[in-house]
């Protein structure tokens, strides 16, 4: 139904954009476990250079490997953020120096410019909108793990634009925190995919 929220993962030519399959689902689980979202339960993949993008609500990046976007990706990219549209990227590296980290920034710096991307407070709405994180952003497992670069991020980075983020960029590899079986979550103390029912409903309502 197009009344619907959906879930649209970005294929994108370069790199390893299929990564955290389970992921997709465990959100979608959480947003109708919490919300009064009507959600579509099924993960739309829609390659970034399809003008598909632009009726998507809420666009999913993430990936391991090179970010080298064609020229119609770039320009999909640019149009579809500029006007409204929200995407979230995710390192699944957990590395400020690593391929994707390094790769997916240098194309943010192209499109958006050098400065674009910065550190978001860690009392932005973002933390508050439906769950509060006095802290801001949760850490994963991934990062207590010692894999990546061996750091914990304390903060997440943006690009605003017009006072709204418009890609909200991580470095903690939530991707892999949240890609379980959406069933298994009953044995978590604390549930970790609350925050991105956070992220995705601050996408809608902001």
């Amino acid at each position: 139904m197009n009344n619907e929220f959906f879930f649209t993962r970005l294929q994108y030519e370069s790199g390893d954009w299929d990564v955290d399959q389970r992921m997709p689902s465990n959100l979608l689980n959480s947003l109708v476990e919490y919300t009064t979202l009507a959600v579509d339960k099924q993960e739309h993949i829609i390659t970034l250079s399809s003008e598909d993008i632009f009726a998507s609500p809420f666009c999913y990046i993430t990936g391991h490997k090179l970010v080298q976007f064609s020229q119609k990706e770039r320009e999909n990219f640019k149009k579809y953020v500029e006007n409204g549209g929200f995407v979230f990227a995710d390192d699944c590296n957990h590395d400020i120096d690593g391929l994707f980290a390094k790769s997916f920034e240098n194309q943010m710096e192209e499109l958006f410019g050098a400065k674009a991307l910065q550190k978001i407070p860690n009392d932005h709405e973002l933390y508050s909108i439906f769950f509060d994180f006095e802290d801001g952003p949760p850490t994963t497992s991934q990062e207590l793990n010692g894999w990546g670069d061996d750091l914990v991020h304390d903060y997440l980075k943006a690009i605003m634009i017009k006072d709204r983020i418009g890609v909200l960029y991580s470095n903690k590899d939530y991707g892999c925190e949240w890609d379980y079986d959406f069933r298994n979550k009953r044995f978590y103390k604390k549930d970790n995919t609350r925050f991105a029912v956070n992220i995705v409903m601050y996408a809608l309502t902001s």
